[in-house]
């Protein structure tokens, strides 16, 4: 791949990140909102709200960055900020906060925010060794389904 057609493909996916994980946090906020005024739940969704809503800031960040270096410590942060509510929005659906329906929709929508900063972290990487060494987004995969646990009640 050409150097113009690299810097193309990469502001393409920060283009797209961005638009994706604004849309994101605001689902996040209604959900908060729900879970909230409806559920009563406030301290779980509180932790959602904050991790949820914290991708897309970093990624917005990233793009006033003045190096190299801080947009791709911003846009790790965005990364590890989607891994974090994914989790949320597991332990929300396990515990019957969330229903099925709305959990597979978010869930599909922050395992896509997920890859794609996944990419741009692997992008940077390859661009940047020495900036990324000890990092390796390979290693935060999707997770396999709610793994089967003593710990875990069965849903009634």
């Amino acid at each position: 791949m050409g150097k113009t057609a690299e810097i193309g493909n990469m502001a393409m996916k920060e283009s797209i990140i961005r638009t994706k994980s604004y849309a994101f946090a605001v689902r996040i906020v209604r959900l908060f909102q729900w879970l909230s005024d409806t559920k009563k739940e406030y301290v779980l969704s509180k932790q959602l709200l904050r991790c949820g809503t914290s991708i897309g800031t970093n990624v917005e960040e990233a793009g006033g960055a003045v190096s190299e270096k801080e947009f791709a410590a911003k846009i790790q942060i965005a990364f590890k900020e989607a891994l974090e509510t994914r989790f949320w929005l597991q332990l929300l659906h396990d515990t019957d906060y969330l229903d099925s329906a709305a959990f597979d929709s978010l869930y599909a929508d922050c395992d896509e925010l997920v890859r794609i900063l996944s990419s741009i972290t692997k992008s940077l990487r390859e661009k940047y060794p020495s900036a990324h060494e000890s990092f390796d987004p390979d290693a935060y995969g999707t997770p396999s389904p709610t793994p089967h646990s003593s710990f875990l009640i069965p849903h009634s």
